[in-house]
């Protein structure tokens, strides 16, 4: 019978926290946004990112990032904006991360710029002849041969346009240990007296924790797939949203739905161009601030609520029902993973 009563009020306390830790009554659904200028420059010189003709990616990527802060703060002036590269100097990507967790983000944006390494070719020049023998002795046979030459030489990759990734699948164990690892309720100074003794590695707040990450794949890929719109509707060529398969830690460290943008291709001179530009700048930080509203709204209208608890557990329970983690939203979405 006590094995019974404790297993109850085991699932009862879950269904608490899932309702306290993932929202709370009239709450804005975004109150903090991280802005992450991609790459920066070396405490030693030189730069770290891509680099084209005649500029590089961290000083693109910290212009457009200033101007989409300068647009937040003008238009969204009730949300708190966060930037972990505010100068042109390299943070590390273990900071970043910290940053937008000690901050309690409610959203990751990270800005950066796309390269293509130049195309290799070969063109057949002609032929020389080489001689060379078969046997040994009397019987040695003289023989030639014709060895085609080649002339190599590289092209420009023209590829352009834009890509937004979200964390890929195979990293959602990463992510989940930085929603556990970075809970909203362990920053509260009472959080003890509020929510009792709470252990992270327990199997309660492991299966809140895997809800939240699955809610947060959700949002991710809702706001990668704004953003892409916003650059097609801009004129720009959306190359679409993709889980990113090479890991990159401010996505799937970053406790909060998290995106990293790929605003053009630095090795493309027309892009080069377009994104050194004051407005080519203004209309990537316009396209994204637009998908950022989007996002929002779309929140809103959703009501920012906890997901649904299904068969929640009774009395009558032999043990604790965790099928509302099947409960959680599931948009019929097409990701691509890259």
């Amino acid at each position: 019978m006590l094995k019974k009563t404790s297993i109850i009020l085991s699932a009862i306390f879950l269904v608490g926290l899932l309702t306290s830790f993932t929202t709370e009554p009239k709450q804005k659904s975004v109150r903090t946004i991280i802005i992450d200028a991609g790459h920066g420059k070396m405490a030693g010189g030189g730069y770290n990112g891509a680099k084209g003709s005649y500029s590089y990616e961290d000083q693109i990527c910290l212009a457009i990032s200033k101007k989409l802060v300068a647009m937040m703060n003008r238009e969204l002036p009730d949300i708190r904006v966060i930037e972990t590269r505010p100068t042109e100097n390299i943070i590390g990507l273990h900071e970043r991360a910290d940053i937008a967790n000690q901050y309690k983000g409610d959203l990751f944006i990270s800005i950066h710029v796309n390269a293509m390494p130049e195309i290799r070719h070969k063109r057949l020049t002609g032929y020389e002849t080489e001689t060379y023998y078969v046997k040994k002795g009397k019987k040695k046979v003289k023989r030639t041969k014709k060895i085609p030459q080649y002339h190599y030489y590289t092209t420009v990759d023209q590829a352009k346009g834009t890509q937004t990734y979200i964390w890929g699948a195979h990293k959602a164990d990463d992510k989940e240990v930085a929603i556990r690892e970075n809970a909203p309720m362990f920053s509260e100074e009472n959080y003890q007296q509020k929510y009792g003794s709470i252990d992270p590695n327990s199997p309660e707040f492991v299966a809140l924790s895997l809800l939240k990450t699955k809610q947060f794949q959700t949002k991710s890929i809702t706001l990668a797939d704004f953003i892409e719109e916003e650059f097609a509707k801009a004129g720009r060529i959306s190359q679409g949203a993709y889980q990113r398969q090479k890991g990159i830690w401010v996505l799937q460290a970053t406790a909060m739905p998290s995106v990293l943008v790929e605003t053009g291709f630095i090795t493309n001179k027309s892009e080069e161009d377009y994104l050194n530009s004051e407005s080519g700048q203004n209309e990537t930080a316009r396209a994204i601030i637009n998908a950022v509203k989007k996002y929002i709204a779309w929140l809103d209208k959703k009501g920012n609520k906890p997901q649904a608890v299904t068969n929640t557990p009774s009395t009558n329970s032999s043990k604790a029902d965790y099928s509302f983690l099947d409960a959680i939203e599931n948009r019929e979405k097409t990701i691509r993973t890259k």
